[in-house]
């Protein structure tokens, strides 16, 4: 396997994390638990289904969600959050905090997933 360069302990964070829908992605399976890639889909509003498939690979190879396939006819397909990535949880939880502290209004909330932005609707 070829190894990563990093310069910093922060980067190996935001290569894992980093992306269009991966820090929601992890919230969405740390807050409801297990779920099929429809789920996901509908749950992850503003990303493709090629988009979302490439970073679910992502955080499975990471080691941040498990993919489980199940011998059935038609095949069902299930992500679970991993230890590693429910480690994450107080990240994700400073990131809805701030974001609630600093939206401004060049931004329209169309689907809030943080408790407090829930609630203010």
């Amino acid at each position: 396997m070829e190894k990563i360069m990093v310069t910093c302990e922060m980067e190996v964070t935001l290569k894992m994390i980093g992306g269009k829908c991966k820090p929601l992605i992890l919230d969405s399976l740390i807050r409801n638990g297990t779920q099929r890639f429809s789920e996901l889909m509908r749950e992850v509003t503003q990303v493709s289904q090629r988009t979302l498939t490439n970073q679910l690979r992502e955080l499975e190879t990471d080691g941040l969600i498990v993919r489980t396939v199940f011998a059935e006819v038609p095949p069902r397909v299930e992500y679970s959050i991993t230890p590693k990535g429910k480690s994450l949880e107080h990240i994700l939880e400073l990131m809805c905090e701030w974001g609630e502290k600093n939206i401004d209004d060049r931004f329209v909330m169309t689907n809030p997933q943080c408790s407090d932005c829930e609630d203010q609707l």
